[in-house]
């Protein structure tokens, strides 16, 4: 059964402070909490509904934690899906632990990129595109935002990442830095591109200065309409398409 203090605990996990207090945060809908179950992330509370748990009673089989069986009205007051007829899990968040990226990988960084959506955009495509590891900058938003969560698809399951200020990890890294910028070479006459890390900037400033002078070689996509610009996860799908295909030659 479903307690007050239950109800309570998984509201609050919907600020950021009470995320981070408890090293918590919840997932959210069928696909998503399915890919968190088969992910190596560590689930505490699992919601569901008995359809959801009569239609993945694989994915339900080893789990060994504590199960709720609720109704939809009750998922929908709990979460930020105005329709959820499945499932919400209480999830452990990970520890801000750096890796040691190869040198025949790509990696995105993201510097300052603020908007909730976007991040979660980008993580969805770096999994579209392979990529397996992301670094963002202390300013880019909350990885365990819910909208963050959300936008991924249960993509972030599969992309490993930490927060760290970019100076001290290109510092250490000595990869090729390509950073996206308006007077950049033109991505589609590129051909050849070695590895390295696909640096996108903030929605509005771009790549900062500071981060600015690791960049190794400035790209950018040619336009051919009246647009100012490009939103940071197009273009940062858009890079990664030309890239994949360079290195993949």
């Amino acid at each position: 059964m479903l307690s007050k203090n239950t109800v309570k605990f998984i509201k609050s996990l919907h600020q950021k402070k009470y995320r981070v207090a408890e090293g918590l945060f919840f997932v959210e809908g069928e696909k998503s909490v399915v890919e968190v179950l088969k992910s190596d992330f560590v689930v505490d509370l699992l919601l569901v509904t008995e359809s959801f748990e009569s239609r993945n009673s694989p994915f339900l089989k080893g789990y060994k934690s504590e199960l709720i069986r609720v109704t939809q009205g009750q998922l929908e007051q709990l979460g930020q899906y105005q329709s959820n007829d499945s499932a919400l899990a209480i999830v452990r968040m990970k520890s801000n632990t750096s890796f040691v990226p190869s040198d025949r990988e790509l990696i995105i960084a993201l510097d300052d990129v603020r908007d909730p959506g976007n991040l979660g955009t980008i993580i969805r495509i770096a999994d579209w595109y392979g990529i397996k590891k992301m670094v963002l900058s202390p300013q880019t938003a909350e990885f365990y935002n819910p909208k963050v969560i959300q936008a991924t698809m249960g993509s972030f399951t599969r992309v490993q990442f930490f927060y760290e200020n970019l100076d001290v990890v290109f510092a250490k890294w000595k990869l090729p830095v390509y950073g996206a910028f308006l007077e950049g070479d033109n991505v589609h006459e590129l051909t050849q591109i070695e590895p390295g890390v696909i640096l996108m900037g903030n929605e509005s400033k771009g790549i900062s200065p500071e981060i600015g002078k690791w960049v190794t070689k400035k790209v950018t996509i040619p336009g051919f309409g009246q647009a100012e610009s490009l939103n940071v996860a197009i273009a940062t799908a858009i890079l990664c398409d030309n890239f994949k295909r360079l290195i993949g030659k």
